[in-house]
């Protein structure tokens, strides 16, 4: 698939003649943040997926109104919920998925988000929620229960394979990562804007995850911690205080991003609210134990103990504990891979057709 994420020349004027097609809502118009991030890639897997089921897609970047008597799935919730009555010119059906977001959390944007979902969701077509926690608040919202569907943030198996020792050892090498350290991997954006990301997201837990890799230097003096992703800096200077060695590599392509899997003994999330986070599937795709909080999907697809361990949000001691015990249990480390393993193989976007064809149904169509 030839999708220019960044490039909306070719497909512009195309976009506008389809609101005065004969065949309105005859395909589906994903529309991108128009950056180069890992939802980029989400549209590709859902547009192949719509063709698997026999629906043409189109492409967009940021639109700054609405396409009357269009199919629009807006891949970025904010985008339209933000200025929804800027894309509710004419009849047109809109769809998104709806990550993460509690009001709770005091954010202001989460905030005003919701309350435009409570307004305008009679004229939202679809949401995807990624995990129930999450469709539960959307249903609290009043909008029909027909119109929400839970799908998780899928993997794709074709760019995630298991790590062996050969592979650990090759990444390591090719990426300057010392054969005898003990890894630890994070590789989401938490950081504010799309610059060196001094400023905390503290949604994503980047003090959180400070702190447990702050009580796993005690023990573990070998300790070396792999990040990438943007907006990394907050992260950076608090390992740079605590003295704790680390590299950073932000690869050009999300699919490289398996390579630096390779090169790790274990993943963390400290998030405080997630719609997934990918690192979830990814790293149990990779044979990589999963210590995560309990948010966003992991709530659903972590089985505490079995395929990975889960701890309570903001609870750093026992991220750092059962960091510990998974590198001195050797049993424990197995049995969490291998059913890691079988999570993944459930949770692929092949293996989610049928939830995407139901999602589709009456979305894309006659009108």
């Amino acid at each position: 698939m030839n999708y220019q994420h960044n490039n909306l020349e070719p497909s512009l004027v195309k976009n506008l003649l389809s609101s005065f097609s004969f065949k309105p809502f005859h395909d589906v118009l994903f529309v991108s943040e128009g950056i180069n991030w890992s939802t980029s890639w989400d549209i590709r897997e859902l547009a192949r997926i719509a063709a698997r089921l026999g629906i043409h897609s189109r492409f967009s970047g940021p639109l700054l109104v609405g396409l009357p008597r269009q199919s629009i799935f807006f891949v970025n919730r904010y985008v339209f919920l933000k200025h929804p009555r800027r894309f509710l010119l004419g009849r047109n059906r809109i769809a998104f998925p709806y990550y993460h977001g509690h009001t709770s959390s005091g954010n202001t944007l989460f905030a005003r988000c919701y309350e435009n979902l409570k307004k305008y969701h009679h004229r939202i077509s679809r949401i995807q929620a990624t995990h129930s926690y999450m469709r539960d608040i959307i249903l609290e919202s009043g909008i029909d229960p027909g119109k929400v569907f839970l799908i998780p943030i899928a993997v794709n198996a074709d760019f995630f394979q298991a790590q062996s020792s050969e592979s650990k050892k090759d990444a390591r090498s090719r990426f300057g990562i010392p054969q005898e350290a003990v890894v630890i991997g994070s590789f989401q954006k938490d950081g504010q804007g799309w610059s060196e990301g001094l400023d905390p997201k503290l949604v994503k837990g980047p003090d959180i995850f400070l702190k447990t890799v702050r009580i796993l230097k005690e023990s573990v003096p070998e300790l070396f911690v792999l990040l990438s992703g943007p907006a990394r800096g907050y992260v950076k200077k608090g390992l740079e205080e605590f003295k704790v060695p680390y590299k950073h590599i932000y690869l050009e392509h999300y699919p490289q991003i398996a390579q630096l899997y390779q090169c790790l003994d274990l993943y963390i999330v400290g998030s405080r609210q997630e719609g997934g986070p990918k690192a979830v599937l990814e790293s149990m795709a990779c044979g990589i134990p999963l210590i995560t909080t309990r948010v966003g999907q992991a709530m659903d697809l972590v089985i505490n103990g079995q395929n990975g361990i889960m701890v309570e949000v903001e609870d750093f001691e026992g991220l750092a504990f059962s960091c510990r015990k998974v590198l001195s249990d050797s049993q424990l480390r197995k049995r969490i891979i291998g059913n890691g393993f079988a999570t993944a193989r459930e949770n692929t976007y092949l293996a989610q057709i049928p939830l995407w064809k139901e999602f589709f149904t009456d979305f894309v169509g006659v009108a």
